[in-house]
């Protein structure tokens, strides 16, 4: 009889465990994939003066700017960068009217005096875009003026973006279409 009991315990906890292992797998798996993503943001740029330098681009190219503020520690921000990259429809409408830069911000990087003023200022210039979340995408005019800020809550589908809503966000947003 109690042979018998400690089998059928001993088969349970080996039927948990391999169920527990399975579970660690595929958690490993799926955060693997994510870090699959490839990094767009460069944490060691100056934001400011990256987006002093996409200005002045934008003003000699008749542009606008497009700044996708986020960071390489934020899964939407990463697939947002991927779906944009795969999507040649969406890309050539970036490529034709965008300068467009990946914003790097990290409130929680942010515990020094040098880097909270930096992140302080950049949200300040940005019109404190990060109260949408992220990613936010800041539209520039070629003045670096701020003409639109995106919540990117609208532009989702699922788990991921909706090539549509992504389009009609770019298309709107294009310095012929504010310009009409």
């Amino acid at each position: 009889m109690m042979n018998k009991l400690m089998m059928r315990t001993m088969n349970v906890f080996v039927k948990e465990s391999l169920v527990v292992l399975g579970l660690t797998c595929l958690f490993a798996l799926s955060t693997n994939a994510q870090n699959g993503l490839k990094k767009v943001y460069n944490e060691n740029l100056n934001p400011l003066e990256q987006i002093d330098q996409a200005v002045a681009k934008a003003k000699a190219e008749s542009k606008y700017v497009v700044c996708q503020v986020g960071g390489n520690w934020c899964p939407w921000c990463l697939r947002f960068a991927d779906f944009i990259t795969k999507d040649t429809t969406i890309s050539k409408v970036i490529d034709r009217n965008f300068v467009y830069i990946h914003v790097n911000y990290n409130p929680r990087k942010s515990q020094d005096a040098d880097k909270a003023e930096q992140a302080s200022a950049l949200m300040k210039r940005l019109n404190n875009a990060g109260r949408f979340g992220f990613p936010v995408f800041v539209v520039l005019d070629k003045e670096g003026q701020v003409i639109h800020i995106q919540d990117s809550s609208f532009l989702e589908e699922g788990q991921g973006y909706d090539q549509k809503k992504v389009l009609r966000f770019f298309e709107a947003w294009t310095p012929q279409a504010v310009n009409k």
